[in-house]
This record gives structure tokens, C-alpha cells and sequence, in this order.
């Protein structure tokens, strides 16, 4: 598992910087220092491969750290130019190389490149002494080839500007003698070449000019005086010329630097020695050093600093004591040697923050910079990044690494990434800093809406008042701001023939929806549509979720009767029925129909025959559920001619809505029986054959009338013994085999077979059989969709009631079977 990691991020490191060595690889320029504002450097954005025009479009802009604005780019034209003045011994002191270092930086997409501007040394400055005017004491009687060491010139410029050539004017008694080691350092000494004479020339005047290699040619010079002394023959001496030290910087006050001794051939006070810092003292030595006079002992008494100055020069010279005293010199060169007492630094500049979540991989976040004070490997410094996480560090040039985005990053998982970057050098002990960055992710519209379920069923009372709440839909987006803003819309389309957005509407801001005028059972069982949900998004992200809104029936519809048979009586009038008195108990007399135009329980009928007042115990009765009406005992003449039979047709529901039916009942003897019978035939055969009536003679009419009266009876006849054999218990409504419901209130059964339009969400009608289950105890596992989905149920199930699979809603009618 681990070398097919190592290779893939062996190759994501080599495409990265490959990447960079196109995209942000070096330029370099090179101007004279002093130049003039406005100084022509080089076409930087020519050079960098960056379209002119697009310069101001892409955010150009150029980053010196550290530095005063000495360079500036013309966005124009792409032209990089010198703003202010520029002295090299300012910026850079007496370092052999001078740069200053510019970071060009442009967006869309984010590039950086580096550029160098080489800041060239001119000869701006003369080699200088360190005084005008010196002077020497010499005794007469010093011998020939005797050496005094001289203070030599300094040139603040570098290279052939800063090297020094020297000159003596001419004198016979003395000569120049120039001397430079490998350390670059150039030593003088002022050469006696003949024995001098105090009572001849008291005092010599001599020049010495210093000319550096620059062009034009500069010079410096100082003034030597020498006094010729008499008496005190021999100077102190010192082993040697030149010595050399190495002390460790932040070495401690008191430390021994070195302890010289001068020896002197004279006796007596002209053989005692004092010791000192021969003048001029330069300010830097006097501040670090101290020399003791008697033992020549030199000493720390200041900080040594590395970084501050790396080398001491220090002039001594030894003094005897006689009455003309004499002085030998010597050079101490102190060289100080780097401990690792600097920290890197670490500069953070961030350049695109926040990270956007869709930004591909090497998407370069900020720039890192790091430096080190000390030297070699105190001063060679590594980063590091941690935690681990999708970004890295690039070293893209000198102490210059690139904050890069190496892997995905998703907002709504990690929103901010919090980073350390740590720079360690390679001392001993390691010294390290540290700096933190707060990497934010920026949102984009990468997550659509979402809704905590796909369908939500909702149970909504017929009648309900127009615009009243009856459901609220929520969707959650995990984005930010603008792009986590949620609106509802519904998805329009046509029920039926009319539009959706005439019976509900959804508020776009709280997702409230709404009835706009009452529903209606009986027109509208089941609701079903669409709401969207949508963000403020670019682009626009949603989902929709689907609404099933079932209507549930309330008792608003009255029983109706239905129309009496053909023949049983006049239109709008009870309907009546003749029966003979000898009828057996139980004998069909008719049956009353009603239907009712709501469902379940509120359409379940019943029958009940209302009691004559006045009357005792009336010979027919009613099927409860069943609306047949039938003798029940056998008929007496005390009954009476005509019974006027009331009967009340009410349903189930909660107020229990009622229709009454009037029936009128004839008792009539056997023989009044037939005789009416025979009437009823006559009556239709006079009704037949009145056209013919003018034809024919009344023997016709007689014939005709007593066959047809004699053939009426019989098919009357046998179609009641048919219709008695035959007729079902119940009359069924509509095709389609009937499902057999048991009541556990009234102990008797009926059928259901009554087909329904549901309004789906395709906007079509369906004829969908349904079957209500039983309002049982729920199971101990059985969860409900929510508060409106329990009431519905409840409202649906109570007692005995009936759905199909599919949730939708039907009418039934019933029927009592014996």
C-alpha cells in the first residue's frame, strides 16, 4: 500500500514542479545603483510571457520584501522602471553581491514568478583614511629597514571600485611598503631607508594617496608627519607582525582574547612596556575591546555578534617608557565564528483566500518566506507543514516555498483548515519558528436541496375553509449564504381541467402549503403533485419532493331515495303496492333504494319503518340494511284496506344524516286481486291500441282486449316468479365482482362494489377498486408517517372500512345477506 502512495505523490511533486518551472521560473535584470526615477529595467511582463493588455484584468501587481518601493511596473506597458533612488552601500553594505528580489504575482489563474534585479556598484565613493592627518615619532637612531605600520584607506564600494593602489610621494629617508594576505586584508608599512639625523631635519612631510580601479578614478589621502626623536635607542618588538584569533560569537565579558608580549633591549624604565589600541581606535573595537596596559591582555568587554561583524581588525602598539619613549606595533585580526543563536523567521503572505471548493489541484494559496540570520548550516532552514490535510508546501525558489493545494476540499465537511508551518535550521541544536495560517473554504453551489423523505402523505377534511394551512414542506441545503437560500415553487400542472395551482399553493419563502377553496370529497378523493425546491445558487441547484393529499369524507350528503319502479305509482307520489290478504308471512311487498353520495361509514344505509300513530302492531316491516319491505305475520281484515308505510333511510356518519320514503299499501281479497290485475292489463291494452280505436268494431275491441289483458297476466307472472328466484340480495352498482364486508357492530355483511375517479399525479382518471382495512390495533413495530397521516388513518378505519394498496379512497354500498 505504501510505494504506490510514495510513487503518486513522487508524481504529483514532479508535475507541480514542473509546473512551476513554467509557470513561475526566474527573470533577471541588472541596474546601476544611483540610477534616475524612471530608469529603464527590462519588459517584465514581455519577458514573463503575460499579455500586456490583460495586466490590469488579472490583478497584477509586484511584492519586494523588506524593501522600499525601488522598482515599480508600468501596467500599461509592462515596463519595469526605477522609482526611487538606489544606493547599493545603503542596501547592501560591503556584500560582494547586491539583489533585490521581487515577487510578481497575477490572478485568473494565479501565477507568481520571481524576479532578481542585480543592483550594479558604481564608483560613487573615494578611498578614505581614517584620519587627514597622522603623526609619527621616529628615533635618530633607529637602523635602516626599520618598519612603522600605517592605518590604510577604505572604499565603501565593491570589486575593482573598492581595490586600493597607494603612493608615497618621493623621499629619500623612507619608502612604501604594501603587503596583502589571503584574507584580503592589505597591510602598510612605512620603510626607514637611511639612518635619519635630528640636527639636520627635525621633522619630515610626506603624502599618502590611496586610488581605487573605478573609472573615473578616485583618491584619498593623509598626511604624514614625522618627528625625528632623540636618545632611547631601542622600540618594543613583537614576535610577529600580524596575529590571528577565532572567538565564538556571544562569547562572555572577560573572555581572554589574546595576550600579547613586546620585548624591549633597553634596561630600566626605557625597557617597561605599556600596551594600547594604537589610534585611530575605530569605534567597533573600542566598543568590544579592552586591552590591559601592563600585561597586554585583550579582553571582551562588549557582544560579538556574527551577523553584526564577522572579523576585527585591532591596531596595537607597545610603548616603553623612556624620556623619548618608542612604540612597536602589531595587528590582532579577531575572526568571529557563527553559533546557531537565530530562530528563522517565517513571512506568510496570503494571496486567495478564502479556497473556493471546486479549486484544482495546485491551486497555489499563499507564499511563505523564510530566513535565517546565522550562516551555513545555522543559517540552510527546511519547512514543514502539519497537520496533514489536502495542502502542501512547494519550494519554489531561494527560501521561497508556495502554499499549494494538493487534494479536493468540501466546505460542508471541513469549513476552515487551521496550519502550522514550521522552519528549522540545521544547527546544533536545531533552532526552529513557527507560523500559523487560517486556510477558509468558500462555498460553492455543489449541494442541491434536499427533502427528509421523497413523499409525504398529508389527510385534509373536505369542506375545509379557503387558503388554510394544511401541510409545510422543508429542504435543508448544506451550503452557504446565497447558496443555501431556499425557495418553494409548485410544479404546475392540469387536474383535470384545471390548472394545480387553483386548489393549493406553497409559500416561497416558509414552504406553507395552502388550500385555495374547499375540497371536496365526492369530486376529489386523492391530491397528488409536486413542490420544488430551489436555491439562490449560480447555477440554481434543486429537488422535488411528491405530496399525496387524500380528502377525507365528511357527512355532507343526505340519503337519497331512488325513483319508484316502472308502474308502482305517479311521479313524486308515494309508491304503491297492492297485496292480497292471503299472503304468506315474509311475502316482498318492494324495496326501497336510496344511495348516498359521500363514502364508508357516512354512504353505509340503514332502514328503519316508522311507526303509525294510533296503530298497534303493524303486519310489515323493513330489512335494516337491506331496504326490502315484508309481511310480517299474516293479514287480517282488522288491518284495513290501505297502509301508509314510512320508511327512514339513514346513514352512519357523526351527525347521522336521514330521507324518508313513503310507501302506500292496498289489501285487497284474492278475487279483488285479479279483478285488479285484469284492470291494470286493460288499462295498458286501452293505452296500446287508441289509435285503433276508430278502425275497428267494439267485438274487436273486446277480442283483442281480453288476449291481451290473458297474455299481460301470465308474462306478469313469470317475470315476478323470475325476478323472486333470481334478484341478489342487495343491488349492486357497476360491473365487477362484489367484495363480501362482515360488520362487527351489526353482525351482518354487504358488498362493495362501487368504482371511484382518483385524480393521480399524471392528471388522468383512474377507476381503482378499494378495500379499507379494519380499524385494528397497530403493531408493536409499525410506525406512522405523522400526525395528519394517524388522524387520517384513524378518520379512514373506523369500525370497518377498506383500501387497496395503493392508499386511494372509494364509495361503498352495502347490503344485509341472509
Amino acid at each position: 500500500m505504501g510505494s504506490p502512495q510514495r510513487a503518486q505523490h513522487l508524481l504529483f511533486s514532479l508535475l507541480l514542479f514542473t509546473a512551476w518551472e513554467i509557470g513561475s521560473g526566474q527573470v533577471h535584470y541588472s541596474v546601476l545603483e544611483e540610477a534616475k526615477h524612471g530608469t529603464f529595467v527590462g519588459r517584465i511582463a514581455q519577458d514573463l510571457g503575460l499579455e500586456v493588455g490583460e495586466l490590469v484584468s488579472r490583478l497584477f501587481r509586484v511584492v519586494s520584501k523588506g524593501r522600499r518601493d525601488y522598482l515599480e511596473v508600468n501596467v500599461q506597458n509592462g515596463i519595469l522602471f526605477v522609482n526611487s533612488r538606489i544606493d547599493r552601500e545603503e542596501l547592501c553594505g560591503r556584500s560582494p553581491v547586491c539583489s533585490i528580489h521581487l515577487e510578481v504575482i497575477v490572478e485568473k489563474p494565479l501565477q507568481v514568478f520571481h524576479v532578481e534585479v542585480e543592483i550594479k556598484d558604481i564608483n560613487d565613493n573615494p578611498p578614505m583614511f581614517p584620519e587627514n592627518k597622522k603623526e609619527i615619532n621616529i628615533a635618530e637612531l633607529r637602523p635602516p629597514d626599520a618598519r612603522f605600520p600605517l592605518d590604510g584607506a577604505s572604499d565603501a564600494d565593491v570589486g575593482e571600485n573598492a581595490a586600493l593602489t597607494y603612493r608615497l610621494s618621493p623621499s629619500e629617508y623612507f619608502s612604501l611598503d604594501v603587503q596583502s594576505d589571503s584574507e584580503q586584508t592589505t597591510s602598510l608599512s612605512l620603510i626607514l631607508r637611511k639612518s635619519l639625523d635630528r640636527e639636520e631635519t627635525q621633522q619630515h612631510h610626506l603624502l599618502l594617496t590611496a586610488t581605487d580601479r573605478g573609472k573615473p578614478e578616485l583618491t584619498g589621502s593623509v598626511e604624514l608627519l614625522i618627528k625625528v626623536l632623540d636618545v632611547n635607542d631601542n622600540a618594543p618588538q613583537f614576535d610577529q607582525t600580524v596575529y590571528k584569533v577565532r572567538m565564538l560569537e556571544n562569547a562572555a565579558n572577560g573572555t581572554l582574547v589574546i595576550q600579547l608580549n613586546a620585548s624591549d633591549a633597553d634596561d630600566g624604565t626605557n625597557g617597561h612596556i605599556s600596551y594600547s589600541f594604537r589610534s585611530p581606535v575605530p569605534p567597533e573595537v573600542r566598543r568590544t575591546f579592552h586591552i590591559v596596559p601592563d600585561t597586554g591582555e585583550i579582553r571582551i568587554k562588549g557582544e560579538l555578534d556574527f551577523e553584526k561583524n564577522d572579523i576585527y581588525e585591532i591596531r596595537v602598539e607597545a610603548i616603553d617608557k623612556g624620556n623619548l619613549p618608542m612604540a612597536g606595533h602589531c595587528t590582532v585580526l579577531v575572526e568571529i565564528l557563527d553559533t546557531n543563536d537565530n530562530s528563522p523567521e517565517v513571512s506568510v503572505t496570503s494571496l486567495s483566500l478564502p479556497v473556493r471548493e471546486d479549486s484544482p489541484p495546485g491551486t497555489v494559496i499563499a507564499l511563505i518566506s523564510v530566513s535565517d540570520r546565522d550562516s551555513g548550516a545555522n543559517g540552510q532552514v527546511t519547512c514543514s507543514l502539519s497537520p496533514p490535510g489536502p495542502f502542501t508546501l512547494v519550494s519554489t525558489f531561494r527560501n521561497y516555498y508556495s502554499l499549494v493545494l494538493e487534494g479536493s476540499v468540501d466546505r460542508e465537511s471541513v469549513p476552515a483548515y487551521e496550519l502550522v508551518v514550521t522552519a528549522k535550521d540545521g544547527g546544533t541544536p536545531a533552532l526552529w519558528a513557527t507560523a500559523s495560517v487560517s486556510v477558509g473554504i468558500g462555498d460553492v453551489n455543489d449541494n442541491a436541496p434536499t427533502f427528509e423523505q421523497p413523499m409525504y402523505t398529508v389527510f385534509v377534511k373536505e369542506n375545509n375553509p379557503p387558503g388554510c394551512h394544511i401541510f409545510t414542506v422543508s429542504a435543508s441545503d448544506p451550503d452557504a449564504q446565497e447558496n443555501a437560500l431556499v425557495s418553494y415553487s409548485l410544479v404546475e400542472r392540469r387536474i383535470g381541467e384545471r390548472p394545480l395551482s387553483s386548489y393549493v399553493s406553497v409559500h416561497s419563502e416558509s414552504g406553507k402549503v395552502y388550500a385555495l377553496q374547499p375540497l371536496d370529497h365526492e369530486e376529489l378523493e386523492l391530491l397528488q403533485f409536486q413542490v420544488s425546491a430551489r436555491d439562490a445558487g449560480f447555477p440554481p441547484l434543486g429537488s422535488n419532493v411528491s405530496l399525496q393529499v387524500f380528502v377525507l369524507d365528511e357527512n355532507d350528503n343526505a340519503p337519497k331515495v331512488l325513483p319508484p319502479l316502472a308502474g308502482s305509482g305517479a311521479s313524486g307520489g308515494p309508491e304503491t303496492k297492492l297485496v292480497s290478504q292471503s299472503v304468506a308471512p315474509g311475502h316482498v311487498v318492494t324495496k326501497i333504494r336510496a344511495v348516498d353520495a359521500d363514502s364508508g361509514y357516512n354512504a353505509w344505509l340503514s332502514y328503519e319503518l316508522l311507526p303509525e300513530v294510533g296503530v298497534g302492531r303493524s303486519p310489515f316491516g323493513v330489512g335494516l340494511y337491506t331496504g326490502e319491505i315484508r309481511t310480517t305475520r299474516v293479514l287480517e281484515e282488522s288491518d284495513g284496506p290501505l297502509k301508509m308505510l314510512l320508511v327512514l333511510v339513514k346513514d352512519h356518519g357523526e351527525p347521522a344524516l336521514s330521507a324518508t320514503a313513503t310507501v302506500s299499501v292496498s289489501l285487497l281479497e284474492s278475487g279483488q286481486a285479479l279483478k285488479a290485475l285484469s284492470e291494470v292489463a286493460g288499462a295498458v291494452a286501452e293505452a296500446g291500441i287508441r289509435k285503433e280505436a276508430a278502425l275497428v268494431d267494439v267485438n274487436v275491441y273486446l277480442i283483442i282486449a281480453i288476449c291481451s289483458v290473458s297474455s299481460l297476466l301470465v308474462l306478469s307472472v313469470l317475470l315476478y316468479v323470475a325476478l323472486r328466484c333470481s334478484a341478489p340480495p342487495q343491488g349492486g352498482y357497476g360491473p365487477g365482482k362484489p367484495t363480501l364486508v362482515c360488520s362487527k357492530e351489526a353482525g351482518s355483511c354487504w358488498y362493495s362494489q362501487q368504482r371511484r375517479q382518483v385524480y393521480s399525479g399524471e392528471g388522468t382518471v383512474k377507476n381503482d377498486l378499494m378495500a379499507f382495512s379494519p380499524n385494528l390495533p397497530p403493531c408493536p413495530s409499525q410506525s406512522h408517517s405523522g400526525e395528519q397521516q394517524e388522524y387520517g388513518a384513524e378518520q379512514l378505519g373506523k369500525k370497518e372500512s377498506f383500501m387497496d394498496v395503493r392508499g386511494n379512497v372509494i364509495l361503498l354500498t352495502k347490503g344485509e345477506i341472509k
